[in-house]
């Protein structure tokens, strides 16, 4: 059973872009549009791109294994819906082509361990929040 719910899951599949949030050493935030897929077989957010490897979102992540992620949008005349992941996260030096075939093999995986979604199973004014699963 998915830690998302199945009008979340459309909803995922049917956006392209996101925005992942990392975090340094120092703690300083760093935001940044991202391709994703929601892995089904694994119940995860996939993080792939260009140049991911070589990227400070990729060595955030590898330093402090944290993430959160985002993925929004508005219908008029101002419908807001999204959906939040925040996790634990984890780099691969393989994988990133099951995002998109053009990206490079290097993939961000974020296992959920809190979701928060809105205007989607509910209004955007009541978002539909939980804690799911264990420390994966």
């Amino acid at each position: 059973m998915s830690a998302f719910t199945p009008a979340e899951i459309e909803y995922l599949q049917g956006q392209q872009l996101g925005r992942l949030a990392t975090v340094n050493g120092s703690g300083e935030p760093h935001v940044v549009p991202v391709g994703f897929r929601h892995n089904a077989e694994l119940d995860t957010i996939d993080i792939g791109g260009h140049n991911l490897g070589a990227s400070k979102k990729f060595r955030d992540v590898a330093r402090t294994g944290k993430a959160a992620f985002v993925v929004d949008d508005v219908l008029p005349p101002w419908q807001a819906r999204g959906v939040e992941v925040r996790g634990r996260a984890e780099v691969f030096e393989e994988g990133g082509e099951d995002v998109n075939s053009d990206f490079d093999a290097e993939l961000i995986r974020i296992a959920p361990r809190r979701i928060v979604g809105w205007g989607i199973d509910t209004d955007a004014f009541h978002p539909n929040s939980r804690s799911v699963g264990k420390a994966r």
